[in-house]
């Protein structure tokens, strides 16, 4: 299913059984452990150190708790409970013993365009858990239910079960996400252009903080992204930018041992005095008291 890169924070890539690489996995939880501790997992429940997924998760459990990690906040996935991981999110598991359920493994490129637009695929402020009653929650488990049967389906042809898996896996998503869709439409000029300067920065954002840098590299003004920006995720161009590399910082402080002043550098600060006022200013703190109020639950878990 996995292997490991060689990072501070290991990258986990997506691996498909041999015969089945179809872009999706569903499995219960048990079998996610027993991987997990095949692939050499800390101890014996299966819950491993802080890793970054480069596929999206969808867990939800039936019986029991399970505890995870998503970047700095730790969530409780009970019955009913559904918790969604992006790609490049750092994450860490709890006692992989202490429940039962489901997980969904898929690919970014797995659903068509338009659903992956429709359920907000790559919203780097895309919610994380949800809490479903009433009937959405046996509606949501039939969809999953369907999905989990067709993918131990094997006898038909390879690009119709995969076509069949995509459409089971959008109706998934599609009736969880309804539950919490935004009023109104993003405008389609700031809907693309969004994306662009998301993807920008994403790609830059380890040594370009400046919003004039992103204005000149997609051809828009400023005032455009910042628009655009303030249309899709409610800050502006600036503070998107900031949130980015901010928790690319807590990432690397919280998960890995460089010292301050070597991420720092990594980051595009070339003066450590700077980079530590940078992370007071946006978080209240420095980055060595950061590391040092994270390392203690980091330990005792």
């Amino acid at each position: 299913m996995v292997k490991n890169g060689q990072e501070a924070i290991p990258e986990i890539q997506y691996v498909p059984p041999a015969a089945d690489a179809v872009g999706v996995e569903v499995m219960p939880i048990a079998e996610l452990r027993r991987r997990m501790h095949h692939h050499g997992a800390r101890d014996a429940e299966g819950a491993g150190g802080a890793q970054r997924p480069d596929f999206h998760l969808l867990i939800t459990v039936e019986q029991g708790l399970l505890w995870h990690m998503i970047d700095f906040a730790d969530y409780a996935v009970t019955d009913s409970t559904w918790l969604w991981v992006r790609p490049g999110q750092v994450q860490r598991f709890g006692d992989l013993s202490a429940a039962s359920g489901t997980v969904v493994l898929f690919q970014p490129d797995f659903l068509d365009p338009a659903t992956a637009t429709d359920v907000r695929l790559d919203d780097p402020f895309g919610r994380t858990l949800w809490q479903i009653t009433g009937e959405d929650a046996p509606a949501l488990h039939r969809a999953l239910d369907h999905l989990a049967h067709e993918y131990g389906t094997t006898h038909m042809p390879a690009p119709t079960r995969s076509a069949i898996l995509q459409r089971l896996l959008a109706v998934l998503l599609l009736r969880l996400t309804h539950l919490t869709a935004p009023v109104g439409t993003l405008p389609a000029e700031h809907a693309e252009t969004f994306q662009r300067f998301r993807a920008a920065v994403e790609t830059d954002f380890t040594w370009a903080r400046d919003v004039g840098h992103y204005a000149r590299v997609l051809g828009y003004s400023p005032r455009t992204l910042t628009r655009a920006a303030l249309a899709a995720v409610g800050v502006g161009a600036k503070e998107f930018i900031d949130r980015r590399v901010v928790l690319e910082v807590k990432r690397l402080l919280a998960h890995g041992d460089a010292p301050v002043a070597g991420i720092g550098a990594r980051l595009g600060f070339l003066d450590t005095s700077n980079f530590v006022k940078y992370f007071i200013q946006r978080t209240g703190t420095t980055p060595a008291t950061f590391r040092s109020r994270y390392r203690p639950a980091r330990v005792a878990r």
